[in-house]
């Protein structure tokens, strides 16, 4: 092969061991570490509002069941850490952990959404 042959291939061989790496690192966002088990003996105060099967009785709290584990813990951390302001979710998320968050998510997502 000349040598101009083989330059015209450097960017899809570049490209292709790009895809690659990015395949093998796996996705952006990692599955978190959450116990449902464990989540679901910390839910106690949650099902007050969020109802024992995470499905809310008042339409102004919303149905946690069947949410996607991610997006419920994103969604917990940003009232604990006041990037989301809800009065009434302050006092109940103030002080869970990391821990405490990713269970409360892993629990809720095993749920079966409302029907």
């Amino acid at each position: 092969m000349n040598g101009k042959r083989m330059w015209h291939r450097v960017p899809t061989l570049i490209l292709a061991a790009g895809i690659t790496a990015m395949s093998l690192a796996g996705p952006a966002v990692a599955q978190s570490a959450g116990d449902a088990a464990a989540g679901k003996t910390k839910a106690g105060l949650c099902s007050a509002c969020h109802g024992l099967a995470g499905i809310s009785a008042n339409p102004l709290w919303p149905n946690l069941a069947g949410q996607h584990q991610a997006y419920l813990a994103v969604q917990i951390r940003a009232y604990r850490d006041g990037e989301r302001e809800e009065i009434t979710m302050q006092p109940f998320v103030q002080d869970l952990t990391d821990q405490d968050i990713e269970d409360l998510a892993a629990w809720y997502a095993s749920l079966s959404p409302c029907p």
